[in-house]
């Protein structure tokens, strides 16, 4: 009889044990937490006209947003939560807060007064309207990219996103504000309304960008590029901000380059393949 209530015992424990979550499962939700916090910081900071801050929170919780899935993959601890989570943190960060920005920043922060005159109500709502859309083309774009996640793709997809990812299309629509900060250039809203307009369509959009994943360097082409990463780290040194507003601005050049390079791709699969899509694989 003893040694049947021994095996029970050490059954409950195994089972007591098997409920128990390590706490190393706990530290990717909690940096995507952090990276989610610094989106909503960065919404309030510039809606009081803090907009220096402001950047700076969003480019913590960029750098979040990069390293959490790599700390999830190192210890193990994927999950089904932390990919929602992250797709939500994602909205915040990349779809609200640049949203929020632009629009303070274009409409005079929350006075709504530009060089002592107040701002045309029109204006205002128009700048308005166009944050809104780019925000609900990043969350549509999220949506999207999840509901992928279970779809077979074709095989010439796997070099390339589908629409300008959402922490690119951050950077991207904010080079106006990074120019006028940095540059003290004097852009009028309606560039701020056209980069609302493209970068959201970019990112809903279903055209192919790059993944710098699957850049491969040629070995004989290595010093120049090793010459041209040190360049723009040393640009980074000397005026951050500027050198992020013009990456961006130049990140708008590799996109119908990426739809040259997927072009080529895609034919060469259809060439291997007897001039022909297969039904299952031509769905992006």
């Amino acid at each position: 009889m003893s040694r049947f209530r021994i095996r029970g015992k050490r059954r409950k424990f195994r089972a007591e044990r098997s409920e128990r979550i390590p706490l190393r499962a706990i530290l990717p939700n909690l940096i995507t937490s952090l990276a989610a916090c610094c989106g909503i910081t960065s919404i309030s900071l510039s809606s009081e006209g803090r907009f220096w801050p402001a950047l700076w929170a969003l480019l913590v919780a960029c750098i979040c947003d990069g390293v959490d899935g790599r700390v999830a993959r190192l210890l193990n601890a994927s999950s089904k939560l932390g990919a929602e989570l992250d797709s939500l943190a994602d909205f915040v960060n990349f779809g609200v807060a640049p949203a929020m920005f632009m629009y303070f920043w274009f409409t005079g922060g929350p006075s709504h007064v530009i060089d002592g005159a107040p701002v045309n109500p029109t204006l205002i709502r128009i700048v308005l309207a166009c944050s809104l859309f780019y925000a609900m083309c990043d969350c549509f774009r999220l949506a999207r990219f999840n509901t992928m996640l279970e779809q077979e793709t074709a095989p010439y997809w796997k070099n390339f996103f589908t629409g300008v990812p959402a922490p690119g299309g951050c950077w991207m629509v904010l080079t106006p504000a990074l120019l006028s900060l940095c540059a003290g250039w004097t852009l009028p809203p309606y560039v701020g309304i056209f980069m609302l307009l493209f970068v959201g369509a970019l990112m809903a959009s279903r055209l192919p960008t790059i993944s710098l994943k699957s850049v491969h360097i040629p070995r004989r082409a290595l010093p120049y590029t090793l010459a041209g990463l040190l360049l723009l780290i040393a640009f980074l040194v000397t005026d951050f901000w500027l050198t992020i507003g013009v990456v961006g601005a130049l990140y708008i050049l590799t996109v119908p380059v990426s739809c040259f390079f997927f072009a080529r791709a895609k034919a060469r699969y259809v060439r291997m393949n007897g001039g022909a899509l297969d039904a299952k694989t031509a769905k992006v």
